[in-house]
């Protein structure tokens, strides 16, 4: 922005006079300033710059996006998971994602599309799609085309929020030409689909809010639910989307908050207009949101009617629902005095023992029992063999058909070993807050001991008296005196153990990893009658309780996403791009595909990032002091406009600072095209003009009939000032800088292209020159 002497104002002083005036200077709440809903007198006719920018800037987002889109005809890094839950939807085949369905849906979609049947599932990076015949341009095309979408969205953004033509060219450019939202978008990946929902659902609210003055109109309805169905998108793809809501939500109270003035200028509202006001953002802003993404879930269940691998994550009553399900088919009713291999949930171990015993001191100088050691084996074995016994010898072991139930009190004998399953309170080899599990001799079981093998069998969402199975009745064991449940974990025990699993007593009853199921009843003869299996039929569940379910399960392994990757990133590191991700190599012809986002356009977006919030704490300092450096509607456009786009990135960065789980850089892709916003804006801001006299180009007089008082005229109706206007009608500064800037841009994009495309190889003098900041390429030696 040009500064000259006369803009600069002081206030407060003793001996500064107000100019005399016979117009209030007038301010908006909100967002005013940013996007007005009235066109310049002049925009009609002098539009043909933005909308032949948009065209050129379109095309090319369309070339970069889709050029050499089937190379490498291979797996490429996350498409094996991606690209197996597209063949999964298409074998309708139950599957397990941390991740909602609507961007995964789109890619079976597109499968559909072509004919595709899901044969291959992806199993391994370098896996050729043209020997699997798998029409692999034909998934890629579905982000490559979301991808190529997004550009002109941001383009659309800048335009709408009344931006100069250069400030929307660098916003939309720094989009265009990064690397890293271009490999992102030509493999079979999720983030295409988050970062174009997320800048559609920015343009709705921006066209929704330009029609404020103009409320429950037809156009005003349908950008507020067009805004609704975007952010609804944005969140049935992941659940980070959640950050576009709170950055679309934070406008929407400022909105309201404006609303409630009693002294806005379009006139007061009375309590039940506002309440109008109100249960129109909630409708559309909450309620056809959450309604769209019950309705993927929906989708998503409807479709996967089969079982498959998502099975294990999911309950016994969810698993009946689907056809052909093992657990189902093979579940077997369990009696008192069958012989049982009891096998973990999580870890798949079997409950384990042997003459082996505990050691008397572990490594850290703590004594143990000394019993016999109890532990979890991962293959079958005899050791694994467990007889099931009455918790009070009243039934007769000649006595068959007692069933084992949900609620009993009961023992376990080894087989091998004939002694039975103990907890106390002697600290286990690990965890010296769970208890030890031992076992001792049937005398000592029978006798002083006789409390410490009692066990709870609790059946998981297990009703009254339910009879215990084999496979479907998943359950905790209970120890009755310390009320500890039987755990175990991946950490094997030292030798002393043979590594095998460590198994204790968990404190933490509720904790979902103590879950158990019996696998097999080797006692039972084949050709039992308990054997022969009646055909069943698949169970119907409430879409409520299985969405439930479902959601419980998708936070719980979400957060559990804990282990170390080799490309794992923090988010301090992402806004100055200090490391990427290798997607793809290939050894013979040295060609590799690194994620990584164009350096010079990530290092100045986060530089003007930091400029505005200098800019801000400047101005806000200056006003303490007295200093008026802004014109009024210069100062709301800086704040409500690019302060929403700098929101925008907060929301979509900072967050990820509290996540304990594995991160990415693609993750900062969202707050990236925010930060491209922001850089376009204040770029103007920079390079603005002071702008004709207000009170010369919208001369209002503030009187109003009311009652007995005073009548006044308006001169001139209120009407939104031009770009050039706004600029003083030079804008020759700004295209230099947004050219300098492009010129940079540009050579940073095409300089680290064959990491993006994957092609041409680059022998080690061309890989070490792009190591600048000491990337993991590959094919650096």
């Amino acid at each position: 922005m040009s500064a000259t002497s006369s803009s600069v104002r002081q206030r407060g002083g003793a001996n500064v006079k107000k100019a005399p005036s016979s117009v209030a200077p007038i301010r908006d709440v909100g967002l005013d300033g940013v996007l007005d809903t009235i066109k310049p007198v002049t925009g009609a006719s002098s539009e043909w710059d933005y909308k032949l920018a948009l065209g050129v800037i379109t095309a090319l987002a369309f070339v970069t996006r889709f050029w050499g889109i089937g190379h490498p005809n291979e797996v490429v890094f996350d498409e094996v998971h991606f690209g197996k839950f597209a063949s999964y939807y298409l074998q309708r085949t139950y599957f397990f994602d941390v991740h909602p369905p609507f961007g995964k849906l789109l890619f079976a979609l597109m499968g559909w599309f072509v004919g595709y049947d899901g044969h291959f599932l992806f199993d391994n990076i370098g896996d050729s799609y043209i020997d699997n015949k798998v029409p692999y341009v034909a998934f890629r095309a579905m982000p490559a085309l979301l991808g190529s979408l997004t550009v002109p969205t941001v383009f659309l953004i800048m335009w709408e929020s009344g931006y100069s033509l250069p400030a929307a060219v660098l916003a939309a450019c720094l989009v265009l030409f990064d690397n890293a939202h271009i490999g992102q978008t030509r493999l079979i990946l999720l983030d295409a689909t988050l970062v174009f929902a997320m800048s559609v659902s920015v343009l709705c609210y921006v066209r929704f809010y330009k029609l404020r003055h103009d409320p429950f109109g037809r156009k005003w309805w349908k950008w507020l639910l067009l805004t609704g169905v975007a952010l609804s998108c944005v969140i049935s793809t992941k659940y980070v989307g959640a950050f576009t809501f709170f950055s679309i939500g934070c406008a929407v109270v400022i909105d309201l908050w404006g609303l409630m003035d009693i002294n806005r200028r379009q006139g007061a509202l009375t309590l039940p207009e506002f309440g109008k006001h109100f249960a129109a953002r909630l409708f559309g802003l909450i309620v056809v949101p959450f309604f769209f993404y019950l309705f993927w879930f929906q989708v998503h269940f409807a479709i996967l009617t089969r079982s498959g691998p998502g099975d294990d994550f999911m309950s016994p009553e969810f698993q009946e629902t689907l056809s052909d399900n093992i657990m189902t088919l093979q579940s077997v009713g369990i009696d008192y005095y069958d012989t049982i291999a009891i096998k973990h949930k999580e870890t798949k171990n079997y409950l384990h023992s042997h003459y082996d015993k505990y050691p008397l001191r572990y490594d850290d100088g703590r004594v143990s029992s000394q019993g016999q050691q109890v532990t979890g084996y991962p293959f079958e074995d005899v050791n694994n063999h467990w007889q099931i016994l009455p918790g009070h010898i009243t039934l007769d072991e000649n006595k068959s058909g007692e069933h084992v139930r949900n609620g009993d009190l009961i023992k376990l004998r080894h087989v091998v070993t004939d002694s039975i399953l103990l907890s106390h309170d002697v600290a286990s080899p690990y965890y010296p807050t769970n208890q030890e599990f031992t076992t001792v001799s049937l005398d000592e079981a029978n006798g002083g001991r006789f409390n410490d093998t009692l066990f709870e069998l609790r059946i998981e969402q297990g009703k009254g008296k339910q009879e215990f199975k084999t496979m479907s009745g998943q359950f905790k064991l209970i120890h009755n005196p310390t009320k500890v449940a039987m755990w175990t974990h991946t950490t094997p025990l030292p030798d002393w153990a043979f590594k095998q699993a460590e198994i204790n007593g968990n404190k933490n009853v509720a904790q979902s990893s103590n879950i158990w199921f019996v696998d097999t009843i080797p006692s039972l003869p084949e050709d039992s009658d308990r054997r022969k299996r009646e055909p069943r039929k698949v169970k119907r569940v409430p879409f409520l309780k299985k969405y439930f379910e479902l959601q419980r399960a998708m936070f719980y392994h979400n957060n559990a996403l804990t282990s170390s990757h080799p490309y794992a990133s923090h988010p301090i590191q992402w806004p100055f791009l200090l490391r990427g991700v290798s997607f793809w190599t290939q050894n013979d012809t040295r060609r590799q595909i690194y994620f990584l986002g164009n350096p010079i356009g990530w290092w100045i977006a986060s530089s003007i990032l930091a400029v505005f919030a200098g800019i801000i704490g400047a101005d806000q300092l200056s006003l303490r002091r007295g200093v008026d450096a802004l014109d009024e509607r210069t100062r709301s456009r800086l704040y409500n406009s690019t302060g929403f786009f700098f929101l925008t990135w907060a929301a979509h960065y900072l967050p990820f600072y509290l996540m304990g789980r594995q991160l990415f850089l693609h993750h900062y892709l969202p707050a990236h095209l925010a930060s491209a916003l922001v850089t376009g804006a204040l770029l103007e801001f920079v390079f603005t003009v002071d702008p004709v006299a207000l009170d010369e180009l919208n001369n209002v007089a503030v009187a109003e009939t009311k009652g007995g008082k005073k009548k006044g005229a308006a001169v001139a109706p209120r009407r939104t000032l031009s770009v050039k206007e706004r600029m003083g009608g030079n804008m020759l500064g700004l295209w230099a800088a947004v050219g300098i800037v492009m010129v940079a841009v540009l050579w940073g994009w095409y300089f680290f292209l064959p990491l993006t495309y994957g092609k041409p190889g680059l022998d080690v003098a061309a890989v070490n020159a792009r190591k600048w900041l000491g990337y993991d390429l590959h094919f650096a030696k």
